[in-house]
């Protein structure tokens, strides 16, 4: 059994801010091994982000370095990390001793629904695993749910849980789309998917970016938390013994051709 940390917390365009929420946030998961957070928890998205960029040894990744070592709770956020003219749109993972375990630098680029992510973002390459709190996380950023070859090479390289990060924009559909396509990732894969968005956040920005609606979904695709729109922290539990019994009942995994 793991105890994660759901933190749906809105994100300022102010970095401090956004880190004094997430240390208040990591203080709030009680018992929690793991805490996950948005994407692009050190600054809300905009034209800034490539001002704002702080390398992985900057001020905010080594601030919830800082709360994860003072709790004892490993830690999966957003930020954006300096690059050659663009920013990379980064996951970067910090275990219970406030060591950096891994950094995924997100692959698919949103250049969709009228966006261009491209124009401010250079793209990742490699799918990244890391094991924090004793579990194989599989690192998927925002619009990398859409794409289920993603998820598979995770899968290939021994995940067992899949943590997904988002800045999930709203629009006509796009709710059900995160829903729809969370569960799918989860259902196709067996697999737990612990999926952590932005709360909506229009006290400090016009378009109110952010469902929310992060969730909790089981290997047969059940949804077992869903924390709405507003912001909060939920810690819940992902049963290992389930992901067995799931895969033995559903072996689509073992039965793959391709």
């Amino acid at each position: 059994m793991t105890r994660i940390a759901l933190c749906q917390i809105p994100v300022s365009p102010d970095p401090s801010a956004n880190l004094k929420r997430a240390r208040e946030a990591i203080a709030a998961a009680g018992d929690a091994e793991l805490a996950i957070f948005p994407e692009a928890t050190l600054t809300r998205y905009g034209r800034r982000i490539t001002d704002l960029a702080e390398p992985l040894d900057g001020p905010f990744v080594t601030g919830l370095a800082e709360a994860a070592r003072e709790h004892g709770i490993a830690v999966i956020a957003g930020v954006f990390e300096p690059g050659d003219g663009r920013v990379h749109n980064t996951a970067v993972a910090i275990d219970a001793q406030g060591e950096m375990r891994a950094a995924y630098r997100k692959i698919h680029l949103f250049d969709s629904f009228g966006a261009k992510e491209s124009d401010l973002v250079a793209p990742g390459a490699e799918p990244v695993v890391v094991e924090l709190a004793g579990v194989r996380v599989g690192l998927v950023t925002c619009y990398d749910i859409r794409f289920p070859e993603l998820t598979r090479a995770l899968v290939d390289q021994g995940a067992e849980l899949f943590a997904v990060i988002a800045a999930w924009g709203s629009g006509p559909l796009k709710e059900d789309h995160w829903v729809t396509l969370v569960r799918a990732r989860a259902l196709e894969n067996t697999m737990w998917t612990a999926a952590v968005g932005q709360a909506p956040n229009p006290a400090e920005s016009s378009d109110g970016y952010g469902v929310g609606r992060s969730m909790l979904v089981d290997p047969m695709g059940v949804v077992r938390a869903d924390l709405g729109t507003g912001p909060g922290v939920r810690v819940v539990e992902v049963d290992h013994e389930w992901t067995a019994t799931a895969r033995a009942t559903l072996p689509c995994l073992e039965h793959r051709v391709l």
